[in-house]
Formats: structure tokens, C-alpha cells, sequence
């Protein structure tokens, strides 16, 4: 750990850890879809960062090997971040269905909660192109870089991601209608 401490107070990575943060975080949220998970990823990220800073400060781009080492975490973490949610909930099944109630009312008042849901749904794989490629801006060929993949790989899974997230915005929408439905078909009869 003293050596993590040595390595961080080198000049200049307290300025790019302060820089690096929020944009950090902001994709660690849409990656994950939870806070708590992003902060964590971003301070296991610095610490990587920190740990190679006498060569990480000499590259063109210092943020993008920052992105990468993000990406890489979450990618490599979603099965086991699943799982422990998936435990979590478990454990207190009438929790959960309230939960679930409270969190789709909370989409019907907000869509960029609704879209942060949604993303949430998808594969980490098919999370990381969206977010690289629509939130980042970042071209076909970096994003495919970041996740060591072909640009067509990139350009297809984008396809089928947008294609599953209207999917499942669309199925998400459909509970509440039918409930209105025979809500109104109850009163009515």
C-alpha cells in the first residue's frame, strides 16, 4: 500500500484522479446502474492508474487508459455483481415486490430513470458499446479498441443493443397499460 501512496503523490496524478472522477463515474453509473458500484470501480481504477502512473502520464491520452481500465473492470465484474444482487434479493421476496413497485413508479415520473433502467437490463458487453459509442461519442473504431473486438463487432452489437433497449422500454410500458386498461374495464362494469 506504500508504494500505491508513493506512486499517487507523483506530480501531476492528483490533478488527473480530481480531472477524471466525475466523467469516470458518470460511466460507471451507466455501466452499472448503481452509485455505490461506480464508486467502487473508480477507486479501483485509480488505484491501477495510480499504481502505473509513471507510464500512464506519458501517453497521449491518459483518460482513455482510465475509460479502458473502467470498462475492463466492469466487464469482467458484472457476473459477479449480478450475482450478489441476485442473493440480495432473495433473501426478502416482499421487499422485492415493493421495490419493484416503487421503482416503476418512479420510471412513469421520470424517463431518464426509465432509460437509466433500461440500460441497466442489458448485457455488460452490449452496456459498455452503448455507452462508449452514444454517451462517450466516441467512433467505432476506439470503442472496439477499448473492448478489443473488430469495428464490426462494434456496429453489430450496437445494432442489438438499441434493438433490445427499445425492447425492453416498450415491455416496461406495457404493464402499466393493461393495468389502466382493466382498471378502467373494472369501473365500467
Amino acid at each position: 500500500m506504500d508504494k500505491v501512496r508513493h506512486k499517487a503523490s507523483e506530480p501531476g496524478f492528483d490533478g488527473f484522479a480530481a480531472g477524471s472522477w466525475d466523467p469516470l463515474l458518470r460511466t460507471g453509473y451507466l455501466m452499472t446502474g448503481d452509485a455505490k458500484d461506480a464508486e467502487d470501480l473508480v477507486q479501483e481504477t485509480l488505484l491501477r492508474v495510480a499504481r502505473r502512473w509513471k507510464r500512464v502520464r506519458s501517453m497521449d491520452h491518459p483518460a482513455a487508459y482510465a475509460r479502458r481500465v473502467l470498462i475492463n473492470l466492469v466487464l469482467h465484474d458484472a457476473g459477479r455483481r449480478s450475482r450478489q444482487r441476485a442473493e440480495l434479493w432473495q433473501q426478502d421476496g416482499e421487499a422485492e415486490a415493493a421495490d419493484e413497485s416503487a421503482a416503476r413508479a418512479l420510471r412513469e415520473v421520470d424517463d431518464v430513470a426509465e432509460f437509466r433502467w433500461a440500460l441497466a437490463q442489458l448485457p455488460a458487453r452490449q452496456r459498455a458499446v452503448l455507452v462508449l459509442r452514444y454517451w462517450a461519442d466516441l467512433p467505432v473504431a476506439e470503442v472496439a479498441d477499448i473492448l478489443g473486438c473488430s469495428e464490426g463487432t462494434v456496429t453489430s452489437t450496437a445494432t442489438r443493443a438499441a434493438a433490445r433497449l427499445a425492447q425492453i422500454l416498450a415491455h416496461s410500458a406495457l404493464p402499466a397499460t393493461r393495468n389502466d386498461r382493466s382498471a378502467s374495464t373494472k369501473g365500467n362494469t
